[in-house]
């Protein structure tokens, strides 16, 4: 079972450390299978755009040729295979 980690705060104090709380979880007879970090720390590395145009793969009938400004001063050829892409929209590159 996950828990998330402002649960376990209700019941331990929030300064321990993530493992220092899964070493005393561990004594108590408590099994801590992972830690699982999400957050800012997390998003490292990930990459938000913007949709100029999306145009019909000329070669197949189910892929679209996106150019989409990511922030770098040219725009980035992008194919994908989401039905629903268009121009103008903001999505995760």
């Amino acid at each position: 079972m996950r828990v998330p980690l402002e649960w376990l705060h209700d019941y331990v104090r929030p300064d321990l450390g993530l493992r220092k709380l899964a070493e005393r979880l561990a004594l108590t007879g408590t099994e801590v299978e992972g830690i699982h970090q999400h957050g800012v720390g997390a998003l490292d590395g990930f990459v938000v755009g913007k949709v100029l145009s999306a145009d019909q793969h000329p070669d197949a009938d189910r892929l679209t040729v996106c150019m989409v400004d990511v922030g770098d001063g040219e725009p980035a050829q992008i194919v994908c295979g989401a039905p629903n892409v268009g121009a103008g929209q903001t999505v995760a590159v």
